[in-house]
């Protein structure tokens, strides 16, 4: 798809001439652009195609965005956080976004200048940051009502739904790819039980309902030079959930020793210094609100959020590749085994994680049953 970038800023109260746009970032879904301006004045903007076929109520998934950042924006005038902050420039009908010709949604983002975005984290002290990033996020965030939060992408984390769609598509088989994968649906079958825990803890009410970001992988954290967390990116999946979502996918995407389609399956492991700085960090800012259950389940939410995007991944690969962007054939089903073979890692640390979880929230005078 050809874009006239210079077209479509123009529809954007941004400060400055447009000069020139280079596409960054590493998403799935959504297109991203880092965009400059002649004058270079008063900063660098973000340029966004939002993925409307993926997040089908653009008005409200904008409407979530505002509510957090004007949020956020709010706690950091009254000195609660010292964190720079996203902000969203008005086009000039003054939505939060601009549709153009061909029914493409785009939005316009202030560039956070100075900043560093990884992929994992390289070593415990950037994973301790990590950590503190999401942990303080989910603090600032955690007075807002969840009735005013739109579920942008219905069921996303909703394990139950996930399974049932996997075997739709296995009995389906659009593209005839099951028979290639017999050993990965013995995997999932074999695990279907028991991730089916959190799920239940959430129907009978003993897991809360929170607003959360959703998406806590370590490449939506901008560090500055010296590697210190400065701001939470990526609001799109910002929806009612649980903290037991953000902290799972954030281990699982920044924890592992390697990349997430890492076709050597010999070199994907879970990183348990990462694991336990990550930890630290993340129950220093919220050892006292989050509850016991949640705080209990913690290591198991790292084996829930692994196994269920995995399972997406597979899902994906069988139904022809129609959700996630693929760079290669059989992309989907690489990031599959390396997320299965990661799961299996983490069966192997488990009890070690757990009494981590339970040393680090004893630490901060939190002392949880096992």
């Amino acid at each position: 798809m050809e874009i006239n970038v210079a077209s479509i800023i123009s529809n954007f109260e941004i400060d400055g001439t447009y000069s020139s746009c280079n596409p960054t970032g590493s998403g799935h879904i959504n297109d991203t652009y880092h965009i400059r301006t002649k004058e270079g004045c008063p900063a660098d903007y973000i340029l966004q195609r939002i993925n409307h076929s993926v997040f089908k109520d653009v008005e409200h998934l904008m409407n979530n965005f505002l509510t957090v950042t004007r949020h956020l924006a709010i706690k950091q005038k009254n000195g609660v956080t010292d964190k720079q902050l996203l902000k969203v420039i008005p086009a000039k009908d003054g939505k939060p976004y601009f549709i153009d010709k061909t029914g493409n949604y785009w939005r316009v983002l202030n560039f956070i200048s100075g900043g560093n975005v990884y992929e994992i984290a390289a070593d415990p002290r950037m994973a301790f940051e990590g950590g503190k990033a999401f942990g303080s996020f989910l603090r600032q965030i955690a007075d807002i009502p969840v009735e005013s939060i739109f579920e942008t992408l219905p069921d996303f984390h909703n394990a139950e739904f996930r399974i049932k769609n996997f075997w739709t598509s296995v009995k389906a088989d659009p593209k005839e790819r099951v028979k290639s994968i017999a050993e990965e649906i013995a995997f999932v079958r074999n695990r279907i039980d028991e991730m089916l825990a959190i799920p239940r803890l959430q129907s009978n009410g003993l897991i809360p309902v929170r607003v959360t970001h959703n998406d806590t992988k370590f490449n939506n954290i901008i560090f500055d030079s010296s590697n210190k967390a400065i701001c939470v990116v990526d609001l799109d999946t910002i929806m009612p959930g649980s903290a037991l979502f953000d902290f799972g996918d954030a281990i699982r995407a920044g924890a592992i020793s390697t990349a997430e389609d890492e076709q050597d399956l010999e070199k994907v492991a879970l990183d348990m210094n990462i694991f336990e700085s990550y930890t630290r960090g993340y129950l220093g800012c919220t050892f006292d609100f989050l509850t016991d259950t949640e705080i209990s389940m913690l290591a198991f939410s790292v084996r829930f959020m692994t196994f269920v995007i995995g399972l997406r991944f597979l899902t994906d690969y069988i139904d022809g590749d129609t959700y996630f962007r693929i760079k290669y054939d059989n992309h989907n089903l690489i990031r599959a085994r390396t997320q299965f073979k990661l799961v299996e890692s983490i069966e192997q640390h488990f009890d070690r994680m757990n009494e981590i979880v339970r040393s680090i929230a004893l630490e901060f005078g939190r002392k949880i049953p096992h």
